[in-house]
């Protein structure tokens, strides 16, 4: 329990300073700024990583003395304990995991801020506090599966399931955001609660005096007083368009959570890694979406790669204790390695894609071309039936050429020719040699009858 509370403060910690220090006042976050973020939050993960090794290595705080369940076998029906090095190469799995899939939430996260019109300089907030959220929903989530994995056995194979089919829908079909204009939340939301369309600085929420006025005067100033004023006059409050697009991120890191929660628990089920992998991934979420929200349409196939991780992960899920006993115990090490390769070539195909568009589109045209003569069947027949003629046309001239060089001999009896070949032979030669000759003619004679 003491491990669980330290851990807390200091995330709190994290928090308290990023907020009150380092982004107190609202700004516009650069490419720049986001990237030196995302260097941060990354090299934080990484010391906890160390700090991992060292717990589960000594035991702080009661580390590595509980079984993990995913490990279970024949050998271990409760499961086997966590050493050190299989803590640290189960955290930093988890930890890529889901940090690859919380890019994916960056498409939605940004289509939500354009749907709701959230200036840049006010996005950081949004994000802030929806961090806060997810980090209490997804501790929940874990709680609840950790309690589920060690109870009932058959509940990971049934992640595995779940993975796999999110990976072919990823794959084939796609998962495309709804219109939020369509969305069941922000319906209920402007329809029961007083939402204006108007800003107030960070403010959530602001109080309305009975005039109807918003108390801000550039706010006032920029529009007249919506429909929503005549709800609040009442009440004396109303929401900023930054509400809704808070609990809309929280919505959708709720989503997200479906198939997140149980690629980690594919991982691993000791409940401290799981947690903290799924903390630092989140942290890193809000650096990660200012610095790739504009690259990241450029990366076509980076959605075909995380529907592979998730493949892998569910199929892993499913055929744990043979894949453990086929590639022995470095079978994490293996896994975290072929997560970062899938990852890896989702973003080479894609920049390779980009920088040779145009000549792969040609080639591609080019060989679809030459496939479609050979594949389709009206396309074959015809391209049969060409070489086919072309194959008789040069066989016919082939026999027309052979014909003209061969010596005419029509009209000379063969009889005459071998009379001439005896006298006109070198009287030197031996018989032997004469009469070979006599045989050549006798067979070429042969021939003509």
């Amino acid at each position: 329990m003491l491990i669980w509370i330290a851990f807390l403060i200091f995330i709190f910690v994290l928090l308290a300073l990023d907020l009150g220090v380092f982004h107190r006042r609202a700004h516009v976050v650069s490419v720049r700024e986001a990237l030196m973020w995302t260097i941060v939050w990354i090299a934080t993960a990484l010391a906890f990583a160390g700090f991992v090794y060292l717990g589960y290595e000594h035991h702080w705080l009661g580390l590595g003395l509980e079984p993990d369940a995913v490990e279970r076998s024949a050998l271990h029906p409760d499961g086997r304990v966590n050493d050190a090095r299989s803590a640290l190469l189960k955290f930093l799995t988890g930890y890529i995991v889901e940090l690859s899939l919380s890019a994916d939430n960056v498409f939605v996260i940004a289509m939500l801020f354009n749907y709701f019109a959230i200036p840049r300089m006010y996005q950081h907030r949004v994000l802030f506090w929806g961090i806060l959220g997810a980090l209490a929903m997804r501790g929940a989530m874990i709680a609840i599966g950790a309690r589920l994995v060690a109870e009932f056995s058959w509940i990971l194979p049934v992640f595995g399931v779940v993975l796999i089919l999110t990976a072919v829908k990823m794959a084939f079909m796609g998962i495309e955001p709804g219109d939020p204009a369509k969305n069941v939340v922000v319906r209920l939301m402007r329809r029961f609660l007083p939402v204006t369309n108007r800003f107030d600085g960070e403010r959530f929420f602001v109080s309305v005096p009975a005039d109807g006025s918003t108390g801000s005067p550039a706010a006032d100033a920029e529009a007249p007083v919506d429909a929503a004023v005549n709800k609040v006059r009442r009440s004396g409050w109303m929401l900023t368009p930054l509400a809704p697009a808070l609990v809309m991120v929280e919505t959708t890191d709720l989503v997200f959570a479906v198939d997140s929660i149980p690629a980690i628990f594919a991982i691993t089920a000791d409940p401290f890694l799981v947690f903290t992998s799924n903390v630092f991934a989140i942290l890193g979420l809000r650096s990660l979406y200012f610095a790739l929200a504009g690259a990241l349409h450029t990366f076509h196939y980076l959605k075909h790669a995380l529907a592979v991780v998730l493949l892998t992960v569910g199929v892993k899920m499913l055929a744990h204790s043979w894949l453990e006993r086929v590639l022995g115990p470095d079978f994490t090490l293996y896994l975290l390695a072929t997560v970062l390769v899938i990852l890896g070539i989702g973003v080479l195909v894609s920049i390779v894609e980009l920088r040779w568009r145009d000549e792969i589109s040609r080639m591609a045209k080019g060989t679809r071309r030459t496939l479609q003569e050979w594949i389709v069947p009206a396309h074959l027949v015809s391209t049969i039936a060409r070489a086919g003629r072309r194959a008789i046309s040069q066989n016919a001239a082939s026999h027309a050429r052979r014909r003209h060089a061969r010596p005419a001999t029509t009209g000379r009896p063969s009889i005459t020719r071998l009379w001439r070949s005896l006298f006109h032979w070198k009287r030197q030669q031996h018989l032997v040699l004469v009469a070979h000759r006599i045989i050549e003619e006798g067979d070429k004679y042969s021939t003509y009858l």
